[in-house]
């Protein structure tokens, strides 16, 4: 934990340099497990995070990723855990609600995977799973500048934490065929608002 904090303060502090601007860190409550809910469009996305906020962000990362040489060793030391994506992944759910349920921040990017052209993507509703079984707030956090962070970053960077949000805010029409679906589209829009 000593290591993620050192690390941490001096990307933070290049991110400084840069201008950044970070706004609605007081709505990140200071202790208890939280869920951030994230846009994704950039490999910069998880680093702003966790450099943005002050409390330790726990993220899940695909798992190829951890085969990478110095990468790998680095993400876990960092606590993040793999994720085989387009399965039902129990191990990475497992290690998800355990972030939770020992009080920690968990991040999360609903869409799943970056998005290429940089607009949001449809919402996965994994998320929604994480919040039933936590019982964990959400808070929508909108990352933006990280797609262009080494070229055009200065001035650019920007972290937008969103107002808490809870499962019980969040209860769609009797219509809706897929529940969901329909709180991850809730989620996305908040992000989207932000």
């Amino acid at each position: 934990m000593r290591t993620y904090f050192f690390v941490r303060m001096i990307i933070r502090w290049l991110f400084f340099l840069m201008r950044w601007r970070i706004t609605g860190l007081e709505k990140l409550p200071a202790q208890g497990p939280v869920i951030l809910a994230i846009n994704h469009e950039s490999f910069w996305d998880p680093v702003l995070v966790c450099c943005a906020l002050p409390r330790q962000v726990r993220f899940m990362a695909k798992e190829s990723l951890f085969r990478v040489p110095i990468l790998g060793p680095a993400l876990r030391l960092f606590g993040t855990f793999p994720v085989k994506r387009g399965h039902g992944d129990t191990s990475a759910i497992r290690n998800s609600l355990k972030v939770l349920q020992d009080g920690q921040v968990l991040g999360v990017f609903p869409e799943g995977t970056r998005s290429k052209n940089g607009e949001m993507q449809k919402a996965l509703p994994g998320v929604v799973l994480l919040m039933e079984k936590s019982k964990a707030v959400v808070l929508p956090v909108k990352v933006m500048g990280g797609k262009k962070l080494l070229t055009q970053g200065w001035h650019k960077i920007q972290v937008i934490v969103g107002d808490p949000v809870q499962i019980e805010q969040l209860q769609p029409p009797e219509d809706v065929e897929n529940r969901r679906e329909w709180i991850a589209g809730r989620i996305m829009l908040e992000i989207g608002k932000l």
